[in-house]
């Protein structure tokens, strides 16, 4: 009979939780950050087709999306197992990127894919925009990775009819308008993700809801003052989300860079594109600390989230900058 002595018990617990850590060590390495215009030439070769405009844009989008699916340890936001049940910088990482994907295949669908307000959306881009609406941690009937692999598939589909020329149901209107929609949203999304980086150290924030329309109202009372702060255990939950949506739209404006050029030459604004990429970039320097540090004011202590802000803000402000060039005459 097979009998296992207290050592050898505690060696084999050891050696399982050593794997566990190892694994998840190695399952917690954050992708590279790929050449966009290297990649959409590539597959549209691989195809048979001119990368046409839009091709990048629909190619950053697919490829941000099948990053999340197979990056080391696959995707990880809905597993059930140890040791990715137990992770949680990774999974808050995917949700970041994952909300950028959602924000431009929604605008890929409503705007830089039709006309007009009257023009007809794609039929893939009806299929794939909601598969990625599901709930990123939802694991089964369905699964995420196999609703975001459908979107995927649907995004393939459109791009192939995009590229080919005897197909004219397909269009992408790289126009300036569109693009400020978009911008809109990313925008948006970086004010929101600023602040709560920000309130790591927690501040007293000044209601300005209402501020600059005059009569104004809102449907309930809120103090003119609150104190905000993020929970001691969502401070590295944050500071990877934003590490993730950084990641995405560096592809994102690199694609756009491409698809938009003739109107981002018009406008002289070109340079403010690679502005925001170059302070995206710096949001993806490698943390050399073993946690994220939320050190006080110009104490002793790094704040890792109030840097992380610092960067998220200087790019939104430079997305301000860009949007303000494209609306001008």
């Amino acid at each position: 009979m097979f009998h296992l002595t207290k050592r050898k018990i505690i060696g084999i617990v050891l050696a399982i939780f050593l794997f566990n850590y190892l694994l998840a060590v190695y399952w917690s390495i954050e992708p590279d950050i790929t050449d966009i215009k290297t990649l959409s030439q590539q597959q549209a070769s691989e195809e048979g087709f001119d990368p046409v405009t839009g091709y990048a844009t629909v190619t950053a989008l697919i490829h941000v999306s099948e990053t999340l699916l197979g990056k080391p340890g696959g995707y990880l936001s809905n597993d059930v197992m140890p040791p990715s049940v137990l992770m949680d910088n990774m999974p808050s990482w995917e949700l970041g990127a994952l909300n950028q994907v959602r924000d431009l295949a929604l605008i890929m669908r409503k705007d830089f894919s039709r006309s007009q307000a009257q023009s007809t959306e794609h039929a893939q881009l009806k299929i794939a925009q909601p598969k990625f609406n599901i709930d990123h941690s939802s694991w089964q009937f369905p699964s995420a990775e196999a609703e975001y692999r459908d979107g995927i598939e649907a995004l393939r589909a459109y791009r192939t009819q995009l590229a080919d020329p005897n197909d004219p149901n397909a269009q992408f209107y790289a126009r300036a308008d569109n693009l400020v929609v978009w911008l809109g949203e990313v925008q948006s999304r970086l004010g929101s993700m600023s602040q709560r980086l920000a309130a790591a150290v927690g501040r007293s924030r000044v209601n300005t809801s209402l501020a600059g329309e005059q009569g104004a109202t809102q449907s309930t009372f809120a103090p003119s003052e609150e104190v905000i702060k993020t929970s001691w255990w969502q401070i590295d939950n944050v500071f990877y989300e934003a590490r993730g949506e950084a990641w995405a739209l560096i592809h994102f404006f690199k694609a756009i860079e491409q698809d938009f050029g003739g109107v981002l030459e018009k406008k002289n604004a070109t340079v403010a594109v690679r502005q925001i990429v170059r302070e995206l970039e710096a949001t993806q320097d490698t943390v050399w600390s073993p946690m994220i540090l939320n050190g006080t004011g110009f104490g002793l202590m790094a704040n890792h989230s109030l840097v992380m802000a610092n960067y998220i803000s200087r790019a939104n402000a430079a997305i301000i900058n860009l949007n303000n060039l494209l609306t001008r005459g």
